[in-house]
């Protein structure tokens, strides 16, 4: 039965039971005893394997598995930390095979997640592991209500800080107006992003996300009043180029920039330094010139006082600004520090490609202008002619005069010819993009002005109801105007200008689409758009100029319907489009009719994440100011609150949520004469810090050494949240003197017993699923300075003065040295003298010193901690002189017929004191006299001299001496001999370079020297051999001076490398061409084909069993040859161990079994030849005795000797046997036989009346076996009383034919081995034997031994060969008959 409880359920312990802890094998498992001793056999439980931790996707099936051991079996129990394990939700599964305990917890979700611990417990003790359960959540499952429960438990009262915080009635502070200069706003809305924070510290503002909040309305504020300015017929961006300073101005460079606006009122006021505008004047130091459109601004020769806010003003309105920086420094008059200066629109780069971009445009639209303003004044004569011809018709225009008309006409045209210039300059510059885009469009404006049409002379009632018209238009346009800036297309232009309310007596509206074809190259539907653009234009300043009468056109295939059925249409007449009529409606319309665009959004609300406790401010637009609307949030209606308000100003409508809660996030709607504009309003809950305790973190926190430093800081959010704490950057975690406590609500850090190297940056991190934020802190551990460092420099060691200094400690404890405290001792004395401080400069000058003698000080720093250790100098001697050493690294730089440069190092051993300068001598070639180069009262200063006291082909060596105070000291070691003359030419290359040995380390080259060509190379002095490896591109040197002889051997190669090798002929003159050789050359000896070098080669060992086994076989072959080593024609053993070098090859078996017996062959190969050597090895041991031995007499006076054969016969094919006799009369043991490979044996002449006994040993290549020894055999004698009975005398014969009594037995031999062959006969008389092979008589034949002793005929063939394999024959006669025996032997390869 499986016990269900919690983990933190604690069993009692039972009377006389004992709680020992033991540790088990497997990690994790805590094991307890209940009794002092475990009787025999049994055994507390413990965990063959333990349940791991899991991590699983909600909604998964989670499996705990534990194998349990045991005696007697344990039972097991499950349980969690939190909650109970019911059997509803947990299945507990006992697998008798597998042996494992296993608690599954099917479709596991959130509420799982916690620590399971398995209970394995019998009457012997318990044991108990854990294991965690990881929930991953899918999606956004968080309710509310799972919030607070997990709130809850987060809020338990071992958080009581916060708990009690909670019942304080805590008075809100009075929010803090933040007070900032207007200039820091104007420089932001004009720089760009990446200067935000350059601009921010020099202005103090540390809280970014409320300065972008704040720039985002001071952008749309400055956007609405820069549309007051600039023309309405140009796009409202402008742009902006600013020249970078560049250090050390010249008086006549510039600093300034140019700006380039289309303006409503050129006259207006364009710059102003500090609010004092700057007047247009040519020849000022400070001057702002025009032309055209664009506008320099520029100052000459600037100075600090040119310093100062620069604006753009138009009307009043700012719309750029920049700073020019400057500095009060005298030094700097004329000249000017780099400083970056930010400009609309972003860098210096993206400034440059607009610069560009908008250069090419002005061009296309100065092209535009032109060809528009010539159509344009076409199209006027032509509307002249109609509107003349039309004069006379009252329902017309009547009260309309000539004049008036005429100036309309020329208004229309040229706001024609300005807005068509527009219209193509943009369609030209997203012709790409909006190909499609446009002809939805224009198909889109035909069909709602057809609409419109149709709806102007339909019913009223319908007219008003159908307000959506334009709202369509509109939207569509604010779509697409989007992702354009602010270049306006088409059907914004028409319903914005349509819904600005200019004249409220306008009830007259003229509409007409009108799409033409043009043949300028443009596609099709480029052209439509740019008509019908062109079109809307001319008809809407009609529109806005005609005051009583409507005219309505409509497309050409379709008629006009008015709802008067006096007023008729004509059709219009097919002209050029230059030429083109526009349809008069004669007669006016009913003015109900007129439509209304009504109330639409300019700008829409914008999603918005805002942070818990804070204000929030959701905005829209609309076209009208004189509009009602409402807000909902999630389809509710919201009324002002305290929380909430709701403020209009203009056409603004703004929603402002004060103190944000979590509640507020949802999707909010504003509705408005039936339009309606929606948005997100996302509530976050980073961390944030409380003020108060952010102030005291960031002042920077100094405790001495040894004491504590604790930084407390609290903070709200949202849980969970990740608290870190670093210091310079490396996380601390909690150790013997780091506590860092953490809590829902704050955190503090305590550093125990602090010492300097803590001293750094603290920063605190705290994170949560909102954000992140960080604050930093410094932290100074004071402490006694560190030993001052050395070397100890000598300013002077005179007879009444030595003066000395040396360099301040690492590491000043924090604080500044305040004073150095200085010892002396005299060289030779025990005691110091004390000096005592000298100040916080790290030098002395000691006056009080003795001429002769030597001085040692002891040097310590001081600061307000202590003092540090002391630094203890050299032996200073005082008034002797000391000569410096000689230079070192003297050389000939160059050298010409009339002059030779000289350069050196200085001395390291300068004396103790500066060196004032050096002596350069000479001396000629064949001569012993040095001759000063420089004057003597005048020493050489510089590290380098030119000799120019040389004659013209004379050769000279230099040698250099520096002076000191004492004098002048050694000189350095000479220079090579140098001819005075001109540089010679570079020599030419070598000849006939080839390669005359290698190795496979080694290279020798020869070569011829180069030829010598007056004028143009000269003679060779010196050579360089140069190596590269094929896989390297770098030549380099082989020697590091330069050769004289004509060879050179390369060293150091690698085996079997490639190699490109080169020789470079020098002189003086420099370094000639290289040579090199027409191939590359491989590390190796010239190909060989391999061979043994060893003079003997065994062919045969032997090695007992258990013994390591060595074969080592010297060879030689280029290239190298490849190895193989076979035993028995087949690879080696892995236990086989084969060592290969260049020249050897070495098999080795650590520990010879028998069955390493066998023929090992090793293999050279290369691609010269093949070279092999066959040894063979035979592995074996002393044998082991043979069996019991037997003893039968079958003729008398023999005895027929049979055993056992030994158990290491069948292992050893060269295992034979030796029998030995022991008689009662000699008493000593005689061999009776020797190599008998087979069982049995006769042994002859055995007398009756003594005691025989055998011994029978085993024998092979290793020794003799223990012997087995016979039985006694004795014959007995019978002795009786002689008596003499003579019979009858008769003829008696003995004589017998041949017959064998032990025949041949057949043999199989290994090659090279002894084979012998034996048989019996008997006859009388004596048969005699004659041996065949295949019928071939063997008697004469030397190599083989033959014997017949006593009728035992043997043969010994001393090395088996294959051409003795065959049938063997013995043939035995004698007068009374003849008999022959035959075998076979068959030798093994």
């Amino acid at each position: 039965m499986f016990k269900i409880r919690r983990v933190n359920d604690v069993e009692p312990t039972p009377p006389g039971q004992v709680n020992i802890k033991k540790r088990s094998r497997v990690p994790g498992v805590m094991i307890t005893q209940f009794v002092e001793e475990v009787p025999v056999g049994m055994s507390t439980p413990d965990f063959t394997r333990k349940p791991i931790a899991l991590t699983i996707q909600e909604g998964k099936l989670a499996i705990f598995k534990a194998r349990i051991s045991g005696k007697p079996a344990p039972r097991v129990s499950w349980a969690r930390n939190k909650g109970e394990i019911d059997e509803e939700n947990y299945k507990m599964v006992y697998d008798s095979l597998s042996g494992e305990h296993s608690l599954e917890i099917p479709e596991v979700s959130v509420e799982h997640a916690d620590t399971y611990k398995c209970f394995a417990t019998n009457e012997y003790g318990r044991a108990v592991v854990t294991a965690a359960l990881n929930i991953i959540e899918l999606g956004y499952k968080k309710s509310r209500a799972l919030q607070q429960s997990r709130t809850a438990v987060r809020e338990l009262p071992e958080d009581f800080k916060k708990a009690l915080r909670r019942t304080v009635k805590i008075e809100p502070k009075p929010e803090v107006k933040r007070v900032i200069n207007d200039r820091f706003w104007e420089l932001l809305l004009s720089s760009n992003k990446k200067h935000y924070e350059r601009i921010c510290s020099e202005y103090g503002v540390t809280d970014f996300r409320w300065m972008l909040k704040k720039l985002k309305e001071k952008k749309l504020e400055q956007e609405y009043e820069q549309e007051k300015v600039f023309c309405a017929t140009l796009p409202t961006h402008w742009r902006l180029e600013v020249v970078e300073t560049i250090c050390n101005l010249k008086p006549t460079e510039v600093k300034g920039f140019r700006a380039e606006m289309s303006l409503k009122d050129p006259a207006s006021k364009i710059l102003t330094k500090d609010d004092v505008p700057v007047p247009f004047d040519g020849d000022a130091e400070v001057k702002l010139k025009q032309a055209g459109k664009k506008f320099v601004f520029s100052i000459n020769d600037v100075h600090p006082e040119d310093a100062g806010m620069r604006r753009v003003e138009v009307d009043g309105v700012k719309i750029f600004s920049t700073e020019l920086k400057g500095d009060n420094d005298p030094n700097l008059v004329g000249k000017k520090k780099a400083s970056k200066t930010t400009g609309t629109g972003g860098g210096a780069d993206l400034l440059k490609i607009a610069e560009e971009q908008q250069a090419k445009l002005q061009k296309e639209r100065d092209e535009l202008l032109a060809t528009a303003k010539a159509q344009a004044e076409v199209e006027a004569k032509a509307e002249e002619e109609v509107k003349a011809k039309e004069k006379g018709d009252v329902n017309a225009k009547a009260d309309v005069k000539p004049k008036e008309q005429k100036e309309t006409t020329k208004a229309e045209a040229e706001n024609t010819t300005k807005e068509k210039a527009g219209t193509q300059i943009q369609a030209k510059e997203e012709k790409n993009k909006e190909k499609t885009e446009t002809k939805i469009e224009a198909e889109t404006v035909e069909k709602t002005k057809e609409k419109l049409d149709s709806k102007i002379h339909g019913n009223v009632d319908e007219t008003t109801k159908e307000k959506t018209t334009e709202t369509e238009i509109q939207a569509m346009a604010e779509d697409k105007t989007k992702t354009k800036g602010d270049t306006k297309n088409t059907v914004s232009d028409y319903t914005k200008d349509k819904a600005m309310p200019k004249s409220t007596a306008k009830t007259n509206q003229t509409v007409k689409v009108k799409v033409e074809k043009k043949d300028d190259g443009k596609d099709e539907n480029s052209a439509k758009e740019e008509e019908a653009e062109d079109e809307e234009s001319e008809e809407e300043d009609e529109m806005e100029e005609e005051d009583a009468g409507v005219k309505v056109e409509k497309r050409k295939d379709k008629p006009t319907q008015t709802t008067d059925p006096k007023v008729s249409s004509d059709k219009e007449d097919e002209e050029p489009v230059l030429k083109k009529k526009k349809r008069v409606r004669k007669g006016p319309l009913v003015p109900d009719t007129a439509m209304d665009a009504g109330v639409y959004f300019t700008s829409g609300l914008s999603d918005i994440n805002a942070i818990i406790d804070t204000e929030a401010e959701l905005i829209c637009r609309l076209s009208s100011d004189d509009c009602e609307g409402f807000w909902y949030k999630d389809g509710k209606k919201i009324a002002s609150t305290d929380d909430v308000r709701i403020v209009e100003e203009g056409s603004y409508r703004k929603l402002v949520l004060k103190n944000c809660k979590e509640e507020d996030a949802g999707k909010y709607r504003y509705e408005a004469d039936g339009r309606k504009t929606e948005a997100m309003v996302i509530v976050e809950d980073p961390p944030r810090m409380n003020k108060d305790d952010l102030t005291k973190f960031l002042k920077p926190v100094i405790v001495n050494t040894g004491k504590d430093a604790a930084f407390v800081l609290s903070f709200l959010g949202r849980e969970p949240m990740k608290i870190q704490w670093f210091n310079e950057g490396e996380e601390l975690l909690e150790d013997t003197r780091t506590r860092i406590e953490k809590s829902s609500s704050h955190t503090r850090l305590l550093l125990l017993k602090c010492k300097r190297k803590t001293s750094g940056e603290i920063k605190i991190k705290i994170k949560n699923d909102f954000g992140t934020t960080e604050a930093v802190t410094q932290l100074t551990v004071l402490d006694k300075p560190t030993v001052p460092l050395g070397p100890v420099d000598i300013i002077e060691s005179s007879a009444n003065c030595i003066a000395f200094k040396w360099r301040p400690p690492k590491d000043n404890g924090g604080s500044p040295i305040t004073n150095y405290i200085l010892e002396r001792q005299q060289i030779g004395r025990n005691s110091w003298k004390t000096l005592g401080k000298i100040g916080p400069e790290p030098q002395y000058r000691d006056l009080d010193v003795d001429h002769g003698r030597r001085y040692a000080y002891h040097i310590r720093a001081e600061n307000q901690q202590g003092i540090s250790e002391m630094m203890e100098t050299g032996d200073i001697q005082a008034g002797t002189k000391a000569y410096p050493g000689p230079p070192t690294g003297l050389k000939i730089v160059s050298a010409f017929k009339d002059c030779i440069n000289l350069a050196w190092s200085p001395p390291s051993n300068t004396g103790g004191t500066n060196i004032l300068g050096y002596n350069v001598e000479k001396r000629k070639n064949g001569s012993n006299l040095w001759s000063l180069v420089n004057p003597s009262d005048e020493s050489i200063k510089e590290k380098k001299y030119a000799a120019k006291d040389v004659i013209e082909g004379i050769q000279y060596e230099f040698r250099v001496s520096a002076i000191n105070i004492s004098g002048v000291g050694e000189p350095s070691a000479p220079t090579e001999f140098v001819f005075a003359r001109d540089p010679k030419k570079p020599p030419g290359k070598v000849r006939d370079l080839k390669v005359t040995d290698s190795t496979y380390s080694t290279l020798s080259l020869t070569w011829t020297e180069p030829k010598v060509e007056e004028g143009v190379q000269d003679e060779a002095k010196g050579y360089f051999v140069e190596i590269r490896p094929a896989e390297n591109p770098d030549w380099g040197h082989c020697n590091s001076s330069s050769i004289i002889t004509n060879s050179f051997t390369i060293l150091g190669l690698r085996s079997m490398a490639m190699y490109w090798v080169r020789v470079v002929a020098t002189n003086e003159g420099g370094d000639g061409e290289p040579q090199e050789l027409e191939n590359y050359i491989i590390a190796m000896p010239p190909p060989v084909r391999p061979r043994f070098t060893d003079k003997k080669i065994k062919n045969f060992m032997v090695t007992r069993a258990g013994n390591s086994m060595r074969v080592t076989y010297n060879f030689q072959g280029s290239p190298l040859p490849t190895i193989t080593w076979l035993k028995d024609g087949l690879p080696l053993p892995k236990h086989v161990t084969v060592s290969n070098s260049d020249t050897s090859s070495q098999l080795m078996i650590a520990l010879s079994e028998r069955r390493d017996t066998g023929i090992y062959t090793l293999i050279l190969r290369n691609i010269v030849g093949q070279e092999s050597c066959t040894f063979e090895m035979r592995v074996t041991d002393d044998p082991k005795p043979p069996g019991p031995v037997e003893l039968e007499e079958n003729v008398p006076g023999a005895v027929l000797i049979s055993w056992t054969a030994s158990p290491d016969e069948k292992k050893d094919d060269r295992l034979h046997y030796m029998i030995t006799k022991h008689d009662s009369v000699k008493h000593s043991w005689q061999t009776l036989a020797d190599r008998l490979f087979n069982n049995k044996f006769t042994a002859v002449n055995i007398l009756p009346g003594r005691q025989y006994k055998f011994r029978v040993y085993a024998k092979n290549d290793m020794g003799t076996s223990e012997p087995s020894e016979s039985p006694k055999w004795e014959v007995k004698r019978e002795k009786g009383t002689f008596s003499l009975n003579l019979p009858a005398s008769k003829d008696c014969s003995f004589e017998a034919a041949p017959a064998f009594s032990v025949p041949l037995k057949m043999h199989k031999t290994p090659e090279s081995y002894e084979c012998y062959m034996s048989c019996a006969v008997t006859g009388k008389p004596k048969p005699y034997i004659t041996w065949y092979r295949n019928n071939m008589s063997l008697n004469t034949n030397s190599n083989y031994y033959i014997t017949n002793t006593c009728g035992v005929c043997s043969m010994v063939i001393l090395k088996v060969g294959p051409k003795d394999s065959g049938e063997y024959t013995v043939v035995a006669e004698n007068a009374l008959g003849r008999v022959e025996c035959s075998t076979i032997l068959v030798v093994k390869d």
